[in-house]
């Protein structure tokens, strides 16, 4: 399976939001946003969309498959 890394966290940081406004933003919970961080969770598409629209960051900086 390919290695999946996460780099949610420097961006929420970057815009000034916690986990749970973040989760609040997209519609999951506080938890999701944190199993994310830890690249313990791959997200659906409309997720990473829409995580990459509250960060305004490109889907392909934020999650990475190698």
């Amino acid at each position: 399976m390919a290695a999946f890394e996460c780099r949610l966290k420097k961006y929420r940081q970057l815009k000034d939001l916690t986990q749970e406004q973040l989760a609040a933003q997209v519609g999951v919970r506080r938890e999701t946003i944190m199993r994310l961080e830890k690249a313990q969770y791959n997200p659906s598409l409309k997720l990473a969309i829409d995580i990459s629209r509250a960060v305004e960051a490109p889907i392909e900086e934020l999650f990475i498959f190698e």
